[in-house]
């Protein structure tokens, strides 16, 4: 019944032409679902029909996730009691290691769903349980980021695990006492660096909140996801300027336009980090969706909302100038820096296939990437798992 009075209410919001206010964070769910964090249950099932009917694009993209080298079941975990990353992880002590092994593990995870192997699932646990023995903090200027990319791979092959696998996990109490103790404090209260930071952190503290079932967790990362979100994808909605974080103190029509990488013009779907290239901007936009995924899964639609909004234009902008147009004369001075990345099948699953939005620019950009791999950072195997995916 919430999720319908939800609709409805979003229904009868953009019927009249307006949308959730930015700052209207949706509550935690009564009951959490499960496996909920980026895939259901529902997108799994389809996906291990779509593999083992040999059709595609799933078929081709299990292969591709089966081909990489996440997938080894001969893959040793490389834990650190402190993963000290700098700047573009440099010192890199233990970054790749970690980031690579919790992407290992849902990888992992996703090989036991579809094949039922339980070889997989174990090495999963395997890598979990690593990690959960040994970590203890992060440091070094990319501590925050760095945590937030792990921290949302962890959760999502934890979901998977915990609620699918009927073999045993023993330490999965340690590995949610990790999340809990390790992650989640670096990650909550947020950012004040580039959007991208912030998105990710939310979306990690999103996930592990799913996992631990915090409901004053969720709530407060989804009141920073919005605003942050409003803040990093303009909408012409918005006015003459860019929406804010308001701790930033962002006061004047010229720290905004430094912000935002010296871009003074602004169109719908223009990100704040556009500017400066490509790549940061699709972590950012890889984020929202991601979190909007989680969202819809635990009952709360925020595709009908201002998210939804930001997120269909976001990739619509940026997939045009990927696919090859070149830069206007007023948009970062001429001249982009392309390099977007797998990160289009869940925002355009959701909003074109789902909700019927036309996405020309954003279609043939998911179609060109297909089978979306992973980045190696957050991001991995979308196409399997939300390509034209119906649940």
């Amino acid at each position: 019944m919430r999720r319908t009075a939800l609709l409805a209410a979003s229904a009868a919001l953009l019927a009249a032409g307006l949308t959730w206010p930015a700052d209207a964070a949706p509550g935690a769910p009564a009951a959490f679902v499960h496996p909920g964090v980026t895939v259901s249950k529902g997108q799994l099932d389809f996906t291990r029909s779509k593999v083992n009917a040999g059709a595609q694009p799933w078929s081709g993209a299990f292969d591709q996730m089966m081909a990489s080298k996440y997938a080894d079941l001969d893959r040793t975990p490389k834990p650190r009691a402190v993963v000290e990353c700098g700047s573009y992880s440099n010192p890199d002590h233990g970054c790749t290691d970690e980031r690579e092994d919790a992407i290992a593990a849902y990888t992992q995870a996703l090989a036991w769903y579809i094949s039922r192997d339980e070889r997989h699932a174990r090495k999963a646990i395997e890598l979990m349980d690593a990690w959960s023995a040994v970590i203890r903090d992060h440091a070094g200027s990319n501590a925050p980021l760095q945590t937030g990319w792990a921290g949302s791979s962890w959760p999502r092959a934890a979901e998977i695990i915990k609620h699918t696998y009927s073999g045993t996990w023993a330490n999965s109490g340690r590995f949610a006492t990790m999340l809990r103790s390790v992650y989640l404090p670096e990650v909550i209260d947020g950012s004040h660096s580039n959007g991208n930071w912030e998105l990710s952190m939310t979306e990690a503290a999103v996930g592990i909140s799913v996992f631990l079932e915090d409901k004053a967790s969720y709530d407060e990362a989804m009141a920073k996801f919005r605003t942050r979100t409003a803040a990093y994808v303009y909408l012409e909605s918005d006015g003459a300027l860019p929406r804010t974080v308001p701790s930033q103190n962002l006061n004047t029509r010229d720290k905004i336009v430094r912000y935002w990488q010296g871009q003074s013009t602004f169109v719908n779907g223009l990100s704040q980090e556009t500017c400066r290239d490509f790549t940061h901007t699709g972590y950012g936009l890889s984020a929202i969706s991601h979190v909007a995924e989680t969202s819809r899964v635990q009952g709360q639609d925020l595709y009908a909302t201002d998210v939804g909004e930001r997120l269909r234009h976001g990739l619509g902008f940026h997939a045009k100038y990927q696919l090859g147009a070149g830069a206007e004369g007023w948009l970062c001075g001429g001249s982009l820096k392309p390099g977007l990345g797998p990160v289009t099948e869940v925002g355009h699953n959701a909003l074109a296939n789902r909700l019927g939005h036309a996405m020309t620019n954003t279609a043939a950009l998911t179609q060109r990437n297909r089978p979306a791999g992973s980045n190696n950072l957050f991001v991995a195997w979308e196409t399997l798992t939300h390509g034209d995916n119906p649940a």
